[in-house]
């Protein structure tokens, strides 16, 4: 079985990416099985040299990052770049190696011209820690809140699709 963390940087009840990852979950085949992360708010602000064992928070996301086979993100930008809970979930990861050569890749769901930023810092950061950023897997599958359903789910075919795309890359380069 493989295991796929999935991290929405939305702090946001009724967000779109957590939407998106909620619907990632239920689209999941048979083969992936999928979590969704959900400790961003509990996580307390980084502290340099600090042993992330004394913050119960930060240790339960070492160990959802250990029993993680992949991680797929979705993050909205805030003032052009990450919002500061999801640059703080990555800081705490920088030296401890839990995303090192992890397989992780990112799906965007703001409309195009919106989200660069962010998606640029993640990239940044992701190469800071040595993930492995499978590139195949990206993608930009843009969500509106009128796009979601009254599960909470996201309707359109045209994302359901790519979020099959997503899921089939990263199995396939976790086969490899």
């Amino acid at each position: 079985m493989t295991r796929i963390l999935l991290i929405s940087g939305s702090t946001r009840d009724g967000s779109t990416n957590t939407a998106a990852l909620r619907t990632v979950a239920a689209l999941a085949p048979p083969g992936i099985d999928t979590h969704l992360y959900p400790g961003l708010r509990e996580l307390p602000a980084f502290v340099p040299g600090a042993d992330p064992e004394d913050f119960s928070a930060v240790a339960a996301l070492r160990a959802e990052l250990a029993a993680a086979d992949a991680v797929l993100v979705c993050t909205p930008e805030y003032a052009g770049t990450l919002p500061g809970s999801m640059k703080n979930l990555l800081d705490w990861t920088v030296g401890t190696a839990d995303l090192h050569e992890k397989p992780t890749a990112w799906l965007t769901v703001a409309v195009p011209g919106r989200g660069e930023g962010a998606v640029a810092t993640l990239s940044t950061v992701l190469g800071y820690v040595g993930a492995e950023v499978v590139e195949r897997a990206c993608a930009r599958l843009p969500v509106l809140a009128a796009d979601l359903g009254e599960d909470g789910l996201v309707r359109p075919p045209e994302f359901r699709d790519g979020v099959s795309v997503v899921l089939a890359e990263l199995a396939a380069h976790l086969a490899n």
